[in-house]
C-alpha cells in the first residue's frame, strides 16, 4: 500500500514578497530548494503561521542565494511579505519502505537563512 508521507519541509520561513500578476506558485531560493531537496514545479503545501491561511502550489525556483520565499499569482492574497510560513512536501511511499525513509527539515532564521537541517525518520 502507498502512504503520503513528509518528504522535505522548510520550518518558518519569511516571506520576502508577493506576485499578483504571475500566473501562480511560490518562488523559492534555488539554495534552500536545494537542500530541502525540492525540484521545481513539485507540488508543496504553504500553511501561514501568521495568518493560519492554508494553500497548495507548485515551486519554482528564484535566483540562488536571494533568499527569496515569494507567493505568485492567487495565493498573494492569502500570504503577505513578513508572514513566516511552513512549505510541505509529501510522496506516496510504499509502507515497507517506510522504516528506511528520512525527511529533509529545514530550520529557519527569520532572514531566510537555514539555521539547521534535521533528518526525521518517517
Amino acid at each position: 500500500m502507498m502512504i503520503p508521507f513528509l518528504v522535505s519541509k522548510i520550518h518558518q520561513a519569511t516571506v520576502t514578497s508577493t506576485n499578483l500578476e504571475y500566473m501562480g506558485s511560490i518562488s523559492i531560493d534555488e539554495e534552500i530548494m536545494d537542500s530541502a531537496g525540492l525540484r521545481e514545479n513539485q507540488k508543496v503545501d504553504v500553511y501561514d503561521i501568521t495568518n493560519g491561511n492554508r494553500l497548495t502550489t507548485y515551486v519554482i525556483q528564484a535566483p540562488r542565494g536571494s533568499k527569496v520565499i515569494e507567493l505568485n499569482g492567487a495565493a498573494a492574497r492569502l500570504i503577505n511579505p513578513g508572514d513566516r510560513v511552513i512549505i510541505a512536501a509529501y510522496a506516496l511511499i510504499d509502507e515497507r519502505e517506510l522504516d528506511s525513509r528520512n525527511a529533509v527539515i529545514l530550520l529557519m532564521e527569520a532572514d531566510n537563512r537555514i539555521s539547521r537541517v534535521v533528518h526525521s525518520r518517517i
